[in-house]
Parts: C-alpha cells; sequence; structure tokens
C-alpha cells in the first residue's frame, strides 16, 4: 500500500486499499472487513463534519443580524 504524503484519508482510500500476501500473512476476509467499517466511519464523521459546518455557518449568519 502507498500513501501520498499530504493526502487526507478518505473512505475511498480505506476501500481500495491492498497489502501484499505474506506467508503466514493476516486473514484477508479480517483485513477487508476492518478496512469497511474503518471506512464507514469515515463516511459518517465526514457528513456529521458537513453537518456540523453548515450549523455553524447558520449561527454565524444569525449572530450578524
Amino acid at each position: 500500500m502507498i500513501y501520498v504524503t499530504g493526502e487526507r484519508l478518505l473512505p475511498h482510500h480505506v476501500r481500495a486499499a491492498f497489502f501484499d500476501r505474506r506467508w503466514r500473512g493476516l486473514d484477508p476476509a479480517q483485513v477487508r472487513d476492518h478496512l469497511d467499517r474503518a471506512a464507514d466511519e469515515l463516511e459518517r464523521l465526514s457528513r456529521e463534519l458537513v453537518t456540523t459546518r453548515t450549523e455553524a455557518e447558520r449561527v454565524r449568519q444569525a449572530l450578524r443580524q
């Protein structure tokens, strides 16, 4: 897996992650399950951040009036 310096980690990065197979390596199904859960959480947090920013802007606008 290659990381690009300075690039934000997004859900599709987690879902598209791949790992080289090694003898006695990790269970691919467990790795995929964990990555899917991490990507789901990133999506949830991204939506929450958008909602929070929208609400903050609404409050700023209300305070200006």
